[in-house]
C-alpha cells in the first residue's frame, strides 16, 4: 500500500536540504580541521559543492578570502546554514 506523505516525504532527502541552502551562507567543515564560509552556488550527488565569496576560517576567526571555491564531497564532514 502506497501512503501519500506528500511534499513532507520530498523535503525528507539529505540532496532536498542542500538545495533549500543554494544562494544562502553556508560553513562547511572539512577532515583536515579547516572551515569554509561562503555563497552555496553548486552541488552534485557526491555533495561536491561550489561556495562563492569563500573564506577560510579557524578558531572562528577568517584567515583568508579564497573567493569561489570548489570542495570534494569527500573531505566534507559538516554543512550548515548560518
Amino acid at each position: 500500500m502506497d501512503i501519500d506523505l506528500g511534499d513532507a516525504e520530498m523535503e525528507s532527502r539529505p540532496l532536498d536540504a542542500l538545495n533549500k541552502a543554494r544562494g544562502k551562507r553556508v560553513i562547511v567543515d572539512l577532515k583536515n580541521n579547516k572551515q569554509y564560509v561562503g555563497t552555496l552556488n553548486a552541488f552534485d550527488i557526491h555533495i561536491n559543492v561550489v561556495l562563492d565569496d569563500a573564506e577560510e576560517r579557524a578558531d572562528g576567526e577568517m584567515k583568508r578570502k579564497l573567493g569561489t571555491v570548489f570542495v570534494r564531497g569527500d573531505m566534507i564532514t559538516l554543512i550548515s546554514t548560518q
